[in-house]
């Protein structure tokens, strides 16, 4: 073959598909239509949504009046229960991660060598997370009331009454009760994804650190902590989403009282749009919480990534 027919050979455009090419390419296309309905209707229209009734005034009935950002000049100057429920969101959350993160790690040591013993409580730890989170909040309400409660029965019986708290009831305390329900709720399934970030560790570092006279507490330090990093950073940012998110455990304990010292943004979103009829605003809110989710979230990933 010569120079010249490989050049025009290699320049010529590429030959058009066949018939069956074709049709295969439409029933593809076909094919990925429903989860494109789907997903246009009951993610993509609703999210557009929201974003029109935030500028707007809407009681949920009649026609949405438009008022620009009104509504998020409010939520940012003039409006201190959302300041008051956002402070209350920011510290549920730091216990949360704090607590759950360091629990989860801790049982995943423990636990991270396939015997029987671990298996079974690796099981038990997990089991809370299957539960339903209002069956959750049923069972913690028992054992915090205050009177025939276990929790005060059990400190009563001991001496210690002074510690016997009203734990859903005051305004002081009621919030760490929960996020103490939320991290024993959760702990078991962070538990498992620390345990799976565990077993990718090669074994040789811990052997050369062994050699060479480490301590555990050493060996931690220098190989567990640092090769767990990046897993932390997906346990921080899952727990950090799952405790702006609890609204049915929130709810379903204290419904936010009393006197929103329990409340959460999603709770309050819910109390703005279900109880006051002020969609437009709780569309306001609602978007504040995701931007607000997604820089935190931001924020820990890019303080971790330095660290690894």
């Amino acid at each position: 073959m010569s120079k010249t027919e490989t050049g025009a050979r290699k320049g010529a455009s590429p030959r058009p598909k066949n018939k069956l090419a074709r049709a295969n390419d439409r029933t593809l296309l076909l094919m990925t239509l429903p989860a494109l309905l789907l997903y246009s209707i009951f993610y993509l229209y609703p999210t557009i949504s929201n974003l029109r009734y935030s500028l707007s005034k809407w009681d949920g009935f009649g026609v949405p009046e438009f008022v620009g950002l009104r509504n998020f000049r409010k939520l940012v100057t003039d409006d201190d229960i959302f300041n008051k429920v956002l402070s209350n969101n920011i510290e549920f959350t730091f216990l949360v991660v704090i607590f759950q993160t360091a629990l989860s790690l801790i049982f995943a040591i423990f636990l991270l060598k396939n015997s029987r013993g671990s298996t079974f409580l690796r099981t038990l730890y997990f089991f809370p997370t299957i539960i339903s989170s209002v069956s959750v909040a049923m069972v913690w309400q028992f054992l915090y009331e205050p009177n025939l409660g276990p929790i005060n029965v059990f400190l009563n019986s001991i001496g210690l009454d002074f510690l016997a708290l009203n734990w859903l009831g005051s305004e002081t305390i009621t919030l760490r009760a929960i996020a103490f329900t939320q991290v024993w709720f959760h702990t078991g399934q962070m538990m498992v994804v620390y345990i799976a970030g565990l077993q990718q560790i090669p074994a040789e570092l811990y052997e050369a650190a062994e050699v060479d006279g480490a301590s555990r507490w050493q060996q931690f330090k220098s190989v567990t902590w640092p090769m767990a990093l990046p897993t932390t950073a997906v346990v921080m940012a899952y727990t950090t989403i799952q405790s702006f998110r609890a609204f049915d455990l929130v709810y379903a304990m204290t419904q936010g009282g009393p006197n929103n010292s329990s409340s959460i943004l999603v709770t309050l979103i819910y109390l703005t749009a279900f109880n006051e009829f002020r969609f437009g605003y709780a569309a306001t809110q609602s978007i504040f919480l995701v931007i607000f989710i997604l820089a935190l979230t931001a924020l820990q990933r890019r303080i971790l990534r330095t660290r690894y």
